[in-house]
């Protein structure tokens, strides 16, 4: 049975100030809108503000997407907190994107402003194997594992998919976390799989010379393979941009190419914030926030008239 779409014009993923921002504008363009990801997830969150245009006293970074977060659901726009697990386009243009709650959406525009990710294990092993068989991005490198042994590290729901998407190409996948926090929709998946779990676990170093062979966990035991995928939290910009085929600064490649109106190379994808590249102000990613949720709000209205 198909799942039943959950229809809107605009998606956002990120609930920073960029995707606050792109919100609030999207919304009171009278688009639909919807907001994915986890507040805590921002820069913003655990930070205090004291240089911001018109702010003269020092604010908490909590309490101003709190604040962000109301005033966009005061236009219409639907928070859901929680992540990212695939994104497809459909024969009409649309972006059909899955949550691990099990719930599907649909958009005529997308803005991705979900900032970067900094997370590494910073262990032994795995800067000198990098691309040497430890990789960041599953979609990206599962194909080069196929009926290998491999390992993947974290704890979320990039980590759970991505152990998920690997059962499918290689010999044996494990999955090593200290507790899972995810959807239980995701997590029933994860323990009814064939995925090998060793929860409570932290990996003390990556071993290998010339490529990986395995990894070392704290409390001495030693996982056999030949790959490790470190999944530290969300879907990055990394790998949701390999999987759209957005074009990324040839500089570092580490950052999404926008125009002046937040358009990345794909028709119908923007970007805003901290995922454009530095720097990592506030008053940036409100900016860019503002014009990618008003550019969004008008090419999804645009598409959506002619398909109607």
């Amino acid at each position: 049975m198909s799942q039943e779409l959950l229809d809107f014009d605009v998606i956002i993923l990120g609930s920073g100030p960029a995707g606050l921002q792109a919100a609030v504008h999207a919304a009171r363009a009278k688009a639909t809108v919807a907001v994915l990801g986890r507040m805590e997830r921002s820069s913003l969150f655990k930070a205090h503000v004291e240089n911001y245009c018109c702010m003269d006293t020092t604010l908490k970074g909590v309490d101003i997407l709190e604040q962000g977060q109301r005033q966009a659901e005061k236009f219409g726009a639907r928070f859901f907190s929680m992540d990212v697990v695939s994104m497809n386009r459909d024969e009409k243009g649309r972006f059909i994107i899955a949550l691990e709650s099990g719930e599907v959406l649909s958009a005529w525009a997308i803005i991705l402003a979900m900032g970067i990710s900094r997370n590494r294990l910073n262990v032994p092993g795995e800067k000198e194997l990098l691309g040497k068989g430890v990789s960041y991005c599953v979609e990206c490198d599962a194909n080069f594992f196929r009926g290998e042994t491999v390992i993947v590290v974290g704890d979320e729901s990039a980590a759970c998919s991505g152990a998920l998407h690997l059962l499918l190409v290689a010999d044996a996948v494990h999955l090593v976390y200290s507790d899972l926090k995810v959807d239980d929709r995701l997590r029933y998946q994860v323990e009814k799989s064939g995925i090998h779990l060793h929860p409570g676990s932290k990996v003390k170093a990556i071993m290998g010379t010339d490529g990986v062979t395995g990894v070392l966990l704290e409390d001495g035991q030693v996982i056999e393979g030949r790959g490790v995928f470190i999944e530290l939290g969300a879907k990055g910009a990394l790998e949701l941009a390999t999987k759209l085929g957005i074009s990324l600064d040839p500089a570092t490649m580490k950052y999404i190419e926008t125009t002046k109106k937040q358009e990345t190379n794909v028709q119908g994808v923007y970007a805003a914030g901290d995922i454009c590249g530095p720097p990592w102000q506030m008053a940036k990613a409100v900016g860019e926030g503002c014009v990618a949720g008003m550019e969004a709000a008008n090419y999804a209205k645009h598409e959506r008239s002619k398909n109607t």
